[in-house]
């Protein structure tokens, strides 16, 4: 790896505080690989090699079960994913492929495992990764429980809006099923609730979205501390 990849790496939080030494380790044991869109990485009940760390590009977690297949979460740099088998030594929960092109660092399991037991402010930092995974999924189940379908449209509009720098307009950055899948409907009930959202202040003209009066989509939708803004 190049001495600016391994800042890049060594300055996310799970390794800031980590022992140099420590830290050196395990980069000498990872693996820095690009792969094109569309390649699956991760099987769904296999054991985990390696911890992934998202560098560049996009990731999907998805699942399927008895003919159909969910999408969990599409995760973007810089980031780890499905890090509790990793530390557990589980079989993984979903699998993964590469929504785009992607660069990614592989560690290997047992080394993370191995030097998280020496390591205090690494285990740490595993613990902190995990908190917030945890609270991740709690907001993601309180948002699928507690709103209809246009109701998660609606913050999903406000959410993609204020990380994409509030300017009140945005290109949908999935095609329709996917984004369907993401936000726990069908296609159908997708179609539909972009009709209701497009009632309460919101342009759409085929994937761009402009929210024209915010404060009207911000009535219907309701956005709450607890279910919308994820802690970093």
């Amino acid at each position: 790896m190049r001495p600016h990849e391994i800042e890049q790496i060594k300055s996310s939080h799970l390794f800031h505080d980590m022992a140099d030494e420590h830290f050196s380790s395990l980069v000498t044991a990872a693996y820095l690989q690009r792969f094109p869109a569309h390649v699956q990485l991760l099987h769904e009940g296999d054991r985990p090699d390696f911890l992934h760390i998202l560098l560049e590009g996009g990731v999907e977690l998805y699942s399927r079960h008895d003919g159909r297949e969910t999408i969990i979460a599409i995760i973007r740099p810089v980031t780890t994913f499905i890090l509790a088998a990793v530390v557990g030594d589980f079989p993984y929960l979903a699998s993964a492929r590469t929504l785009e092109a992607a660069r990614i660092l592989l560690i290997p399991a047992e080394s993370v495992r191995a030097i998280a037991d020496k390591d205090a402010a690494f285990s740490r930092s595993l613990v902190r990764e995990l908190s917030l995974a945890f609270r991740g999924v709690m907001r993601e189940l309180k948002n699928q429980k507690l709103r209809n379908s246009a109701e998660r449209l609606a913050n999903w509009i406000i959410r993609t809006d204020s990380v994409s720098g509030r300017s009140g307009r945005f290109t949908i950055p999935h095609d329709k099923r996917r984004l369907a899948s993401l936000l726990g409907m069908s296609p159908e009930n997708l179609s539909r609730s972009l009709v209701t959202v497009s009632g309460h202040g919101v342009k759409l003209n085929g994937r761009t979205v402009v929210i024209e009066e915010p404060d009207r989509l911000a009535t219907f939708a309701k956005p709450s501390t607890t279910i919308d803004e994820a802690e970093n």
